[in-house]
């Protein structure tokens, strides 16, 4: 008992971890039109500093994930949490201008990029393979939660105390969040063995070939079908507020309420999924389809919607669009994150799924370039969008058939010899 309710406390604090991880995401393309007419720069400039944000988030993610092999993910979520809330307060200074909201977004990312994959590590550690689809697919509803809550609560900053004040406000809550961790945070019983205490703990001296698991099928096409997950979702996060106001012609305060809307729609998918997953689990029934089969198929018709989102000129037909179809992208991030845990030894685990963050964030760097660029480069704003969400259906169609056809994550954990992880709760106990 006392187990189970560790595992579920420690759930819903990375959850809230999660929520301000993507409430600092979020503040930029909220306040983007306020910032840009502020500092008078294009698009493409605003862009640039959305893109800024990943200069450093994949290489972070990937270098911070490799130190959960010697240091405990506990104390490296605190320090993530403290360095990132640190990193928006410079903007509440009058004088800090645009090389300065270049410079911390930057500082941002480096800080922002290993929190998905270090708080799935450690969630993992609490939770037997078979259970963890949940814990997971509730992780990153925190990152649909944090758009949802921020976009209402930031646009009310924005309108009554400036866009300078959004920043502050989330990074005021990540500090919060910090000193409840500091309290409450602990290591899972399934958590692995680090540093010097790995080499004399057999069940964690199993390893396997990096290169053989970065090869496979499954963890190729599971980065990939997350790489255009997340460039949708960027895309979206990032120039949504811009395309509402500008070309379907509503108000902050409209845009805003539709961004949250479409994070919720979001969260929804993430939610379901891993309910039914988890249902699937504690029956012990296999699922119709293969995990990578399901969720490919479900990529693929988000592609087919965001298609029809950028061509239609039709209110009716965009709305529903976003708020249903669009977001089942979203269940290829848990799938992603599972199967490439599955297929990783538990002390290599904290590395892959870095490797895995690095390589599908490279979809939130190149998207608001791209979407920047062909939106200034076009004859008319409408005509650039259409392009950007056009670009964007091709790359999740792409990445949806290849992750239905090769994402097999219990066939390539066989082929590696990676057996799968132990149930440390009794399956009737761990109930959220």
């Amino acid at each position: 008992m006392l187990l189970m309710r560790g595992a579920w406390r420690t759930t819903w604090l990375l959850l809230a971890f999660m929520v301000v991880n993507f409430a600092d995401k979020a503040v930029l393309g909220l306040a983007g039109p306020e910032i840009r007419a502020d500092f008078g720069i294009t698009r493409q400039e605003f862009g640039t500093a959305q893109s800024a944000f990943f200069a450093l988030f994949s290489v972070a993610a990937l270098g911070v994930s490799a130190l959960t092999k010697r240091v405990r993910t506990t104390p490296l979520l605190l320090g993530l949490a403290l360095l990132w809330s640190a990193a928006q307060l410079p903007m509440l200074w009058g004088a800090a201008g645009f090389g300065a909201l270049v410079a911390t977004r930057v500082l941002l990312g480096a800080a922002e990029g290993p929190a998905s994959p270090v708080a799935m590590h450690h969630v993992h550690g609490w939770f037997p393979q078979r259970e963890r689809a949940l814990p997971t697919a509730l992780l990153l509803v925190g990152a649909a939660a944090g758009v949802a809550v921020a976009a209402p609560a930031l646009s009310w900053v924005i309108t009554h105390w400036g866009w300078r004040w959004s920043f502050g406000a989330v990074g005021l809550v990540g500090l919060v969040w910090a000193a409840v961790w500091f309290l409450w945070g602990k290591e899972g019983p399934l958590a692995p063995s680090v540093g010097k205490e790995a080499e004399q703990a057999p069940q964690d001296s199993l390893t396997v070939p990096l290169r053989r698991i970065l090869l496979s099928p499954t963890f190729l096409t599971a980065s990939f079908g997350s790489f255009a997950a997340y460039w949708s979702m960027s895309a979206t996060l990032t120039w949504a507020p811009d395309y509402m106001e500008n070309v379907m012609g509503w108000n902050l305060h409209q845009a805003s309420t539709m961004v949250g809307a479409g994070a919720v729609a979001h969260g929804a998918v993430l939610l379901v999924h891993g309910l039914l997953a988890r249902r699937s689990a504690l029956r012990g029934t296999p699922p119709r389809f293969p995990v990578g089969a399901g969720a490919g198929l479900l990529v693929t018709l988000s592609g087919c919607a965001t298609a029809l989102f950028g061509l239609s000129d039709s209110q009716v037909v965009k709305v529903p669009m976003m708020l249903g179809p669009m977001a089942l992208a979203m269940v290829m991030l848990t799938v992603a994150a599972t199967a490439c845990s599955r297929i990783a030894p538990p002390v290599q685990r904290g590395t892959v799924l870095g490797v895995l963050t690095c390589v599908y964030a490279l979809g939130g760097i190149v998207s608001p370039l791209v979407l920047g660029r062909l939106v200034d480069g076009a004859a008319t704003v409408s005509a650039g969008y259409e392009h950007g969400w056009l670009l964007t259906a091709a790359l999740l169609v792409a990445g949806g058939v290849l992750a239905a056809v090769f994402c097999r994550p219990e066939r390539t954990a066989g082929q590696l010899g990676v057996p799968e992880t132990p149930a440390a709760l009794p399956a009737h106990q761990v109930t959220p």
